[in-house]
């Protein structure tokens, strides 16, 4: 008896390239946004205490940067496809938490979503060095980001808008973006990545390939200027709203800034052309410069609120500028048999600034008041400004001598 096969597609999986990443990240970025105000009010109505919010902030931070760790080793047992679908997962699994409200449910929540972030942007981050080209990887950041901007500038005021009509909303609407992340994964057909050779020897250790990364100065010079930027929007999102209530400027300054901030991240193509310019070396020197400089008129300007605010504002465009070519060096520097690995290395900025912040402006606030954390932030610019001035004049040029994207 004849059985009739299953019919065989010869369609081809569509050809990734820079847009179709910059609309997997808006749509991520969508999941966040829309939490990221949302979140610390409801830990506060959770746990009513702030030095255990700080301690369970500390904690989520520890576990976080543990898991970035670890991913290189899951994705050796568990195929990156699936990987990236766990970080969906838990999204979900952190709203669910979160939507209990109670003293357990929100930090356990606040956890999974820093672990769904850290592997999201580890898988992301070896499929973008599989499919895209060094060269192109410049064009690849900036068009993340533009693609990001609405997401990020509409995210924080629809989220407390949303709650204050509905508690439950602003996480349904969130849990909408996870699912919408994972759909648009699968339909790129992204599979487990490019595979460089099989491997001759069992799985190492997931901590032996941090002995590579610290063989290579470009990657640790990339991954300081990765931490360090991050350390910049921590002080500019956490501490500036605290000086602006504590100098009596109201609530809504800080949120206001954050916001305007958050626009400047249209401008990032322009921002890339000036890279182009100047140079991947060039734009990371002179912008953290430009950084120390405001950073610490913002700690000298506290007796007058008003000009450290508008410091502060004009340090956030070059942190976005740093997001456009802080990460080139680090990225131009990756050898393709250690994507995934070097991913997670340089992941880990994110949970490295979230646990220093804290710790270096708890240290100043018991010997000096807010403002010197601005002062603070300032000197750490100015370290990656001196660690900048050390990379190859030529970094991202072609042997042509043009910039590369």
């Amino acid at each position: 008896m004849f059985t009739p096969r299953s019919p065989i597609y010869l369609s081809h999986a569509p050809a990734i390239g820079v847009t179709h990443f910059a609309t997997l990240a808006a749509v991520e970025a969508g999941y966040r946004a829309i939490l990221i105000s949302v979140m610390p009010l409801l830990m506060y109505e959770a746990i009513s205490d702030e030095r255990m919010m700080s301690v369970a902030y500390l904690v989520v931070g520890i576990l976080s940067l543990v898991t970035g760790l670890l991913v290189p080793w899951v994705t050796r047992h568990l195929p990156r496809r699936w990987t990236f679908t766990a970080a969906g997962g838990l999204y979900l699994a952190g709203v669910g938490a979160a939507l209990s409200g109670s003293v357990w449910g929100v930090p356990l929540a606040l956890l999974l979503n820093a672990m769904g972030t850290v592997t999201y942007t580890i898988c992301l981050s070896a499929y973008v060095l599989d499919h895209i080209e060094r060269e192109d990887l410049g064009r690849n950041e900036s068009t993340r980001m533009l693609f990001s901007a609405p997401s990020w500038a509409l995210g924080p005021v629809i989220g407390v808008a949303l709650r204050n009509w509905w508690a439950p909303a602003p996480f349904l609407v969130a849990a909408v973006f996870a699912v919408a992340m994972v759909a648009l994964f699968w339909r790129y057909r992204l599979g487990d990545g490019r595979q460089i050779q099989r491997a001759r020897g069992p799985a190492p250790n997931p901590l032996a390939y941090l002995g590579r990364f610290f063989q290579q100065p470009r990657l640790i010079a990339g991954w300081l200027f990765a931490s360090i930027r991050s350390c910049g929007w921590w002080v500019y999102v956490v501490y500036l709203p605290v000086f602006c209530i504590q100098a009596g400027l109201g609530e809504t300054v800080g949120g206001l800034a954050m916001s305007v901030s958050n626009a400047v991240l249209f401008t990032t193509p322009l921002m890339l052309r000036l890279v182009h310019r100047i140079t991947v070396r060039n734009a990371v020197r002179v912008t953290f410069v430009y950084c120390t400089v405001l950073f610490i008129v913002a700690w000298l300007a506290a007796p007058w609120p008003w000009v450290t605010v508008g410091a502060l504002f004009a340090a956030s465009v070059g942190l976005v500028m740093l997001d456009v070519c802080g990460g080139l060096p680090f990225l131009m520097a990756v050898k393709p048999s250690e994507r995934t690995e070097m991913a997670a290395v340089y992941s880990s900025f994110r949970d490295v600034s979230g646990i220093l912040t804290p710790l270096v402006a708890g240290a100043v606030l018991m010997v000096a008041p807010m403002a010197a954390v601005f002062g603070a932030c300032g000197l750490g610019m100015a370290a990656a400004a001196g660690i900048a001035q050390r990379l190859h004049p030529r970094l991202g040029m072609s042997r042509r001598g043009t910039m590369r994207s």
